[in-house]
């Protein structure tokens, strides 16, 4: 298991880019459009690692609704498994509650959950099972 990317919500992704490209000299890997979940997504490498700059497209989506009551700031860590059924198994085994019962499969093959933040001391946490 190792740490995917951490996300962190923002209200324009140009401009908090200004901040972790620009200032910081963090390396743009990619930029995507996810309709699914209303969000514009920024990909900086850092170390084995990326930040992953949330922007919401929809006021109403679940990103757009926690900018509006929480504001910008961090909002997953993400870690990597081998097998996302087999880790879900072990922390329903540790009654564990999810946000989505079963993993959620992206157009590039990725699979990943939500972990609720109540089971994880306040921490919202996505497991990624890379294809």
């Amino acid at each position: 298991m190792q740490i995917n990317h951490l996300a962190i919500v923002v209200e324009q992704l140009d401009d908090a880019l200004k901040f972790w490209r620009d200032a910081l000299g963090l390396e743009l890997t990619a930029t995507e459009e996810n309709p699914e979940e209303n969000v514009n997504i920024g990909f900086l490498k850092i170390g084995e690692s990326s930040i992953e700059l949330l922007e919401p497209t929809n006021k109403e989506s679940g990103i757009g609704k926690y900018l509006a009551s929480k504001g910008p700031g961090m909002h997953h860590i993400c870690l990597e498994v081998d097998d996302i059924r087999a880790a879900m198994d072990r922390l329903r085994d540790h009654n564990i509650e999810f946000i989505n019962d079963e993993p959620k499969t992206r157009e590039d093959g990725i699979k990943y959950c939500f972990i609720h933040p109540k089971s994880a001391f306040g921490v919202l946490v996505e497991l990624y099972e890379l294809p």
